[in-house]
C-alpha cells in the first residue's frame, strides 16, 4: 500500500509540474507575442517562443508541444497543448488512475485599452 501511495504521489506531483510547465509557457508565449505588429508576426513570435523555450527549461518534448495564437484589437489568446502520454512520470503510474494525457493550457494578454 505504501509503494502504491508514494507512486501516486510521484505521477502527480509529476504531472502539476508538467502542467506548470505548459502554463508558463503559455503566459510567457503571451507576453512575447506583444512585440508583434499583426497577427502573424504575433504568432510568429509565440511559436518561436514556445519552440526555443520547450526544449531548454521546462523539460517538454518540443514535438509534441502545439500552440494556437489568436489575436483581436483588444488582446492576445495563447492556447499551449502538450499530449504527455508516453512521458516517463506518467508511464510510472501503472495500475494507478492515470491524470489526463493531454494538457491544455490558455493565457490571455491585453494590448492596450486600460
Amino acid at each position: 500500500m505504501l509503494v502504491l501511495l508514494l507512486a501516486g504521489m510521484v505521477v502527480y506531483g509529476g504531472w502539476f509540474w508538467l502542467a506548470q510547465s505548459v502554463q508558463s509557457l503559455a503566459t510567457e508565449s503571451a507576453r512575447a507575442a506583444l512585440g508583434g505588429m499583426d497577427d502573424a508576426e504575433r504568432r510568429e513570435l509565440a511559436a518561436a517562443f514556445v519552440a526555443r523555450e520547450a526544449t531548454t527549461g521546462s523539460g517538454l518534448d518540443p514535438a509534441l508541444v502545439t500552440t494556437t495564437v489568436t489575436s483581436d484589437a483588444e488582446a492576445v489568446r495563447v492556447r499551449v497543448a502538450y499530449d504527455a502520454h508516453a512521458h516517463p512520470i506518467l508511464q510510472l503510474a501503472g495500475p494507478l488512475p492515470k491524470p489526463p494525457t493531454l494538457i491544455e493550457r490558455t493565457a490571455v494578454v491585453r494590448i492596450g485599452g486600460y
